[in-house]
């Protein structure tokens, strides 16, 4: 019986689709952000409006609140492009200073638990 991985490398993850609970595509990851002292994923920034990629934002989820959906080929997350539109953002060029208090924020809005 063949085994299934349960590690994947940053550069498939990079690209994938990101779905709402119910089908709606919302945007794909852009990135993944690793804490440099943990060296686990702390965030996927996920790419979300524009038209083909112009005037799109990222949007830093915290890595929990993605869950792959083999039947999508995608990640799943709930939240609706409404929550998704006042979530924390920043513009392609302008990627935010990572800090913890940044981090807290970005966490806090999606009500995951922070660490440190």
């Amino acid at each position: 019986m063949a085994s299934i991985s349960s590690t994947i490398s940053s550069s498939k993850v990079e690209g994938t689709n990101v779905y709402s609970p119910s089908g709606d595509k919302l945007g794909s990851i852009d990135d993944l952000l690793i804490d440099k002292h943990s060296g686990r994923v702390r965030y996927a920034a996920l790419e979300f409006g524009g038209f083909l990629g112009l005037g799109s934002d990222r949007y830093p989820l915290p890595w929990d609140q993605l869950k792959y959906d083999t039947s999508k080929d995608g990640y799943v997350v709930h939240l609706s492009k409404e929550q998704l539109e006042n979530a924390p953002r920043y513009a392609l060029n302008d990627t935010p200073t990572y800090t913890d208090d940044y981090g807290r924020k970005v966490y806090d809005h999606y009500g995951s638990s922070w660490w440190v």
